[in-house]
Order: structure tokens, then C-alpha cells, then sequence
């Protein structure tokens, strides 16, 4: 009847809801991401990121690359596939105009390793070596025959240079030329806005991001098999090593910043800027290692149950064992993006105008709107890569939750990876677009913050940098605490099936309902969790600051070494998540399971007896330390009280 079409339709209502609610994420999801696939292809036709990392000629030739001609410039389109350096005819007295150096520029096979000093000492070299300093269409027979040559030739002498790596070019050694080259690189580089500076310092140091990456992936994965079979040994192990790192890293940074400022050759810019960011760095590096060292020293009686707490979750684990491999996906998928990323970001840096000059040269001019295509691509790098850390959280925590709620311990459901994958994707996509993009926005006001301090920085407004750092306090403090809930969030989605708001709310519920049983269970496994990542990002950093200390000429390092410091955190959360979102699950889990049990016959626990008889030892030590506190206040074992002074 008309009753009973109206109640299912009233429990029909909020399944209808949720569904067309991520329906619609989703479908903003993909409109967000056609928006990058224009921006991607926008690049790729518009840019030439092998011209930023490989260097280019005054006549639009990329160096080492076969080239196709400009219409209007004759000495454009030629092979230059042995022609890998870029060579500045007046390198002793470079000038800029316009982000744009002055003097021509070609490309060359080899940089002259002794000085030239007449036109003949160019034919000499262009015979034996191969490579040609003058103007393409000057014939080496006619260096000196040619009335035009000193025009076409660099100016003499040619001091001698040396290729760098930065670029490809060819620095010159002489110290005065070598300073007023610096000078000039250095200036343009100043002159740069923060996309292009951010460009310079990936390109900078690649090798060294790369291969500090792979380091930090190595430790990771080691602390993942570590935690797997944890001891009380291993415990202090690990908090030795991260009081060793700590100190250490503290030591080296107040040491680099020292040797820094009573260095006499610090002069360019970009050592001047590399001394002010070591002295933050130690500032903050000593205050987090005062702060970490305090916190080890009051929680020192509680490493035991920690020990515990990482036996039961890694039994749980033991049961579905393909969840240690889930990390490893997960880095797959996020370095696939990284690369296509930063791919792209470089294609983007290059997009431009090639614009023919009276002097039959290519200028390459940025197009209008480049400045807003990176805002938005860089928003799809924060956007995407939290979405994908959220499916796997998600990931775990259902095949945590199909593990806890099956009344066979003994026989764990079978594939709870596979199935948590496919209920992830059939049914909560939307929820985890939703709660990256909370994440995503909490972010991009920190991100706007950074962009305004660094041109107040050079305004010395101290009240404007005051009011930055307090508005970037505020951002952070939400974005942290939404940060930690999401994961319980996403365990409560796992179970009921409800979307992200209402999990959010029903998940903090449940645990501020048990904070006194639950909350310094779950505070003293995230304790040592972060603990651990600690470790990798300290050690990491660490041979980035011995890896760039050895290269301090032309460096600016301070992008390559923050880098290195957010690779080696996102690895490390990566892969020490498995137990994070595992120890949280499995406490949510059992909450819920108290609060809809009673351990009657009728309504019997979940719960694996380990894991009770864990969680009421440790309630029974915070009771007895609180009873302990209050001990003082009560009556003394004599019996005496406390009598009114006379």
C-alpha cells in the first residue's frame, strides 16, 4: 500500500542522495581534469622543454637536437646532434636587457680549454677539435681572409671555459670573466618570478633529487619490514636513530650555516640566499629536535604498549599480507603522475612565440595567461596526489574492516584487497574526491601565503611578515586536524557505506565517546609512526645537505633540498600508512563494535581477545597514573590531614 511505498521510499532517500552526490564529485573531478588535459596540450604544442634543459642558440637551434627552420632566420633549422654546448661569443662582458642576455650565442662541440687570443688560435681549434666558435655561415677557411670575422667571431681573447652542467653551458674560468658571468646568470635568474625560479632549481639539481628519492624510497620500504616483525629492541633502536639524526642534522646545518658566513668568496646572490635558509633550517631543525626529545622523554613508559599495539596490528596484517605491497602502487601511480607532471610543468615554462629580429635572430616571447595555466596545473599536482593517497587509505581501511567484522579469525574473507578496490571504485569514488578536495583547499591559502611573503620579503615590511606567519599558523592548525580525521572518516565510509560528512561526523563521535579507553592507544602508535618518517626524511635531507654542500658554484639549492624533504615525506607516509590507517581502523572498528555489542549470546564482540585484553591493560595503567596524580591531594597513608596555620 501507499504506507509501505512511503517508508522504503524514506529509506531510499539518503542511499539516492549519496549516490547523486558522488555523482557529482566525480563529474567535477573530470571536469577538473579536462581542464589540465587542455593545459597539457596546450604545452606540449606551444612549449619545448628540451630548450630549457638542453640550452639554445641565438638563431633558435636546441642544442644536441636536430632542428626545424624559422621562418625568416637562414641560419636556423640545422643538425646540432654534436653540438651539445651553448657558447657566448662576448662571455668576459655579458649583459641583460629584458631577462634576455645580450650577446650571441652558439652552438658548439667542445668549449675551448685554453685561452685564444687571435683569429688564427680559433682556426687552429676549430680544425683539431671540431668545433666552431664563429658564426654558422662563416666558413673556417675564411676566419682570417674574411674582413667581417671579428664581428662574426668571439671577442679576443677567448678565456678559457670549462661545460657545466647548469644548462649546458660553457662558463668561462678566468676569474674576472667568471664573475661577471655568474653576475649576469645569477641576475636573471633573481629577476625570474617563482614558476621559473622553481623550473631552475629542479633543473639544477635533478641528479641529486633523483637519486636522494631513491634513497628515501629504500629507507621506507626497510621501516615497513622493520615494523612488520617490531620488538621492544627495535623500538629503542629507531628512537636512538632519530635522537642521533636529529642532532646530527641540527649539528651539520649550524656547521654549513657557519662555514657559510665567514666564507670571503660568498658573494653571488644565490649564496647569500643559500645562508639565509640554512640559518632557518638550523633555527627550526634545533626547535623540532628540542621539542621531539621531550616528547620521547615523557613517553618513554608507554614503548611497551606500543610494542604490543604493533604486534596485534602486525598479526592483522599477517592475515592479509598483499597490504604491505599496497605502498608500492601507490608510489607507482604517484611517480607516473610526477613525472607527467613535471613534464608538463616544463613544457609549460616554455611555452612561447618564436619572433623573428632585424638581425635575423629568434627571441622567444611567453605567451599571455602562462602565469595562470601553472596555478592551475599546480593545484592538479596537490588535488591529485592527495586523491590517490586517499584511495589507498580507503583501500585499507575496507579490507582492515572486512578482516575485523568476520567471526572466523581463522579464515580471513577471501581477496579483501581486491575486494576493497572494487567497493572503492563502484561506490565511494565520490567520497574520496570530496575529502582531497577539502584537503586541496585547506592548502591553497598556505600556498597563496608563500607566493605574498616572498614579494614582502623583499618590501622588509615586518608587520606584513608577522601577519603572514600568523595567518599561516591558522591554515595549518585545520588543515592537520581534517588531515587525521579523514582517515577515520574514511573507515566509517568502509562500514556503513555513508558519505564523507556523515562518516566524518559519526566516526568523531564515536571517538570522543571513547577518548578515555581509546585515545592514548591510537596517540603513543602514531607517536612512533611518526617517529619513523622522522628517520627517513632526516637522513635523506641530510645527504642533500652533504650532496649540494660539494657544488655550491652557480647553486641555488634551496628548491632541490625543500624537494627532497616533501619526496622523502610523501614516500614515507606512503609506506608507513599501511600500519597507521591499519592501528586506526582497527580501534575505530572496535569502538563501533562496544557501542553495537554486548557480548551476549545474542549480540557477541568482534573483537579478537588479544586486542581486549590489550585495550584493558592499558586502561587499567591510565587509571592507576591518574589515581597516582591525585594521591597527593587525599589523605597520606598516616592519616594525617592538613591543619589551618595558626
Amino acid at each position: 500500500d501507499s504506507g509501505d511505498c512511503d517508508s522504503e521510499l524514506r529509506e531510499w532517500r539518503p542511499v539516492i542522495y549519496r549516490q547523486c552526490t558522488d555523482g557529482l564529485w566525480l563529474l567535477f573531478f573530470f571536469l577538473f581534469w579536462a581542464g589540465l588535459m587542455f593545459i597539457t596540450g596546450y604545452a606540449v604544442m606551444a612549449g619545448a622543454a628540451e630548450r630549457l634543459v638542453l640550452g639554445y642558440d641565438s638563431f633558435g637551434n636546441i642544442c644536441g637536437r636536430k632542428n626545424t627552420p624559422v621562418k625568416g632566420v637562414p641560419l636556423s633549422g640545422q643538425d646540432m646532434t654534436n653540438k651539445k654546448y651553448v657558447f657566448f661569443l662576448n662571455s668576459c662582458s655579458l649583459e641583460m636587457q629584458n631577462l634576455k642576455i645580450s650577446s650571441l650565442s652558439l652552438c658548439v662541440s667542445s668549449c675551448p680549454q685554453e685561452q685564444l687570443n687571435s683569429l688564427e688560435d680559433l682556426q687552429r681549434f676549430a680544425r683539431n677539435n671540431g668545433s666552431c666558435l664563429c658564426v654558422y655561415n662563416l666558413d673556417i677557411s675564411r676566419y682570417i681572409l674574411d674582413p667581417k670575422a671579428a664581428e662574426l667571431c668571439p671577442t679576443l681573447p677567448v678565456p678559457p671555459s670549462k661545460s657545466f652542467p647548469l644548462l649546458n653551458r660553457c662558463i668561462p674560468q678566468n676569474p674576472e670573466c667568471y664573475s661577471k658571468y655568474a653576475f649576469v646568470l645569477i641576475s636573471m635568474v633573481n629577476e625570474m618570478d617563482v614558476f621559473h625560479r622553481i623550473l631552475s632549481g629542479i633543473l639544477a639539481g635533478r641528479d641529486t633529487v633523483i637519486g636522494l628519492s631513491v634513497l628515501a624510497l629504500a629507507f621506507s620500504f626497510i621501516l615497513v619490514l622493520a615494523f612488520r616483525f617490531i620488538g621492544t629492541l627495535l623500538v629503542h633502536t629507531l628512537i636512538a636513530l632519530v635522537v642521533f639524526g636529529l642532532l646530527f642534522v641540527s649539528g651539520v646545518l649550524w656547521w654549513l650555516y657557519y662555514d657559510y658566513r665567514n666564507d670571503p668568496t660568498t658573494e653571488l646572490e644565490t649564496e647569500k640566499k643559500n645562508v639565509k635558509f640554512l640559518l632557518g633550517y638550523a633555527v627550526f631543525s634545533t626547535i623540532f629536535t628540542v621539542v621531539l626529545l621531550s616528547l620521547i622523554l615523557v613517553l618513554r613508559k608507554r614503548l611497551q604498549f606500543t610494542v604490543q599495539l604493533f604486534r596485534i596490528v602486525g598479526k592483522i596484517i599477517g592475515r592479509i599480507p598483499f597490504l604491505l605491497f599496497q605502498p608500492l602502487w601507490t608510489l607507482l601511480i604517484l611517480t607516473v603522475f610526477w613525472v607527467f607532471w613535471v613534464a608538463v610543468l616544463l613544457s609549460l615554462g616554455t611555452a612561447g612565440t618564436a619572433q623573428t629580429t632585424s638581425g635575423g635572430q629568434v627571441e622567444y616571447r611567453a605567451l599571455s595567461g602562462i602565469c595562470y595555466m601553472a596555478w592551475y596545473h599546480f593545484i592538479g599536482l596537490i588535488w591529485t596526489s592527495e586523491f590517490i593517497l586517499a584511495c589507498q587509505q580507503m583501500t585499507i581501511a575496507g579490507a582492515v574492516v572486512s578482516c575485523y567484522f568476520n567471526r572466523n579469525k581463522n579464515s580471513p574473507p577471501p581477496h579483501p584487497v581486491l575486494s576493497s578496490i572494487s567497493v572503492l571504485f563502484c561506490y565511494h569514488l565520490g567520497t574520496v574526491v570530496k575529502g582531497s578536495f577539502l584537503i586541496t583547499i585547506l592548502r591553497i591559502p598556505r600556498i597563496v601565503l608563500l607566493y605574498l611573503y616572498n614579494i614582502l620579503n623583499q618590501k622588509e615590511s615586518a608587520c606584513a611578515k608577522c601577519l603572514f606567519k600568523c595567518c599561516f599558523c591558522c591554515f595549518w592548525c585545520p588543515g592537520s586536524c581534517l588531515r587525521y580525521f579523514h582517515q577515520h572518516a574514511y573507515t566509517a565510509t568502509a562500514i556503513n557505506g555513508t558519505d564523507f560528512c556523515t562518516s566524518a561526523k559519526d566516526a568523531v563521535f564515536i571517538l570522543a565517546k571513547n577518548s578515555a579507553k581509546l585515545g592514548s592507544i591510537s596517540c603513543f602508535g602514531d607517536f612512533i609512526l611518526f617517529l619513523g618518517k622522522v628517520f627517513v626524511v632526516c637522513f635523506t635531507v641530510f645527504g642533500g645537505l652533504m650532496a649540494f654542500n660539494y657544488h655550491r658554484e652557480l647553486q641555488a639549492w634551496v628548491v632541490p633540498l625543500l624537494l627532497i624533504g616533501f619526496f622523502a615525506s610523501v614516500m614515507s607516509h606512503s609506506f608507513l600508512s599501511v600500519f597507521e590507517v591499519t592501528a586506526d581502523a582497527m580501534i575505530l572498528c572496535f569502538a563501533i563494535d562496544m557501542e553495537t555489542n554486548d557480548g551476549s549470546a545474542e549480540k557477541p564482540y568482534f573483537v579478537d581477545q588479544e586486542l581486549l585484553a590489550f585495550v584493558c591493560q592499558s586502561n587499567k595503567l591510565t587509571e592507576e597514573q591518574k589515581h597516582r596524580r591525585r594521591r597527593p591531594f587525599q589523605d597520606n597513608e598516616d592519616g594525617t590531614e592538613l591543619q589551618p596555620m595558626v
